[in-house]
């Protein structure tokens, strides 16, 4: 399997590639011929053999073959992936600035920025460099330093299986902020909160401490927002007839 960005392309000797993707529930499990699946028949989505192993994936949000020499249809479209052989700094930061208004919560996660981060990361990754993340991109202090760290973070943990930030893998201990509302900052002591924060594709949770944060938050975040469409809404004349 080649991963890209969030996607999996499995390509075949036969120049036919199986794409992939797990949006927020799918997996794929690795046995041995014969071992027994962990999970019901019913949510499988496909499976791949080999003499050795047996993959298996389950509920899988996209599951497509393509012509491999395609590949570009259905991934062309995404950023430079953090944790790929094509990721330039210079290029996702240059994106991300390309809407400049826009949150850095919400911007973090558009792959068309930049391939790979989850809301994990995005949660993880703005307490650490102190930003709010309904700040816009426009005023993040030093984004080339934020996403090199962001870098640092994904690959720490690539090989891991999992998302941790603190460095200490003990149960409820893996993460300064996510699924942490109303426990107290582990820097500062301030009760985190959480709050739906617009993505890419959906709503999303963002976790933060808005202490070790300071910032717009969402209200004020959302009321500027709404004062700026107004005014563009009165800049621009009606229709004439």
């Amino acid at each position: 399997m080649v991963p890209r960005g969030k996607h999996l392309l499995s390509r075949t000797d036969g120049g036919v590639t199986l794409h992939t993707h797990f949006k927020m529930e799918g997996a794929w499990h690795l046995y041995r011929p014969g071992e027994r699946w962990r999970g019901p028949d019913f949510e499988v989505r496909a499976v791949l053999r080999t003499e050795r192993w047996v993959a298996v994936g389950f509920r899988l949000a996209i599951c497509e073959l393509l012509p491999t020499d395609r590949e570009h249809e259905v991934v062309g479209h995404l950023g430079p992936d953090v944790l790929g052989a094509d990721w330039d700094l210079d290029e996702a930061a240059g994106r991300l600035r390309a809407d400049p208004d826009r949150a850095i919560g919400t911007a973090l996660l558009d792959q068309r920025a930049i391939a790979g981060p989850g809301n994990v990361w995005k949660c993880e990754l703005c307490f650490l460099w102190g930003v709010d993340p309904w700040t816009p991109v426009g005023e993040v202090r030093d984004l080339e330093g934020m996403l090199a760290l962001l870098k640092r973070m994904m690959e720490a943990n690539r090989t891991t299986g999992r998302q941790i930030t603190t460095g200490d893998t003990r149960p409820g201990r893996t993460s300064w902020v996510t699924s942490r509302t109303g426990r107290p900052c582990r820097r500062c002591g301030t009760p985190i909160r959480k709050a739906e924060q617009e993505s890419y594709d959906a709503e999303r949770p963002t976790w933060w401490c808005p202490t070790c944060q300071p910032g717009l938050g969402p209200a004020q975040a959302g009321r500027l927002r709404a004062r700026a469409t107004e005014v563009r809404t009165r800049a621009v004349p009606d229709a004439q007839p």
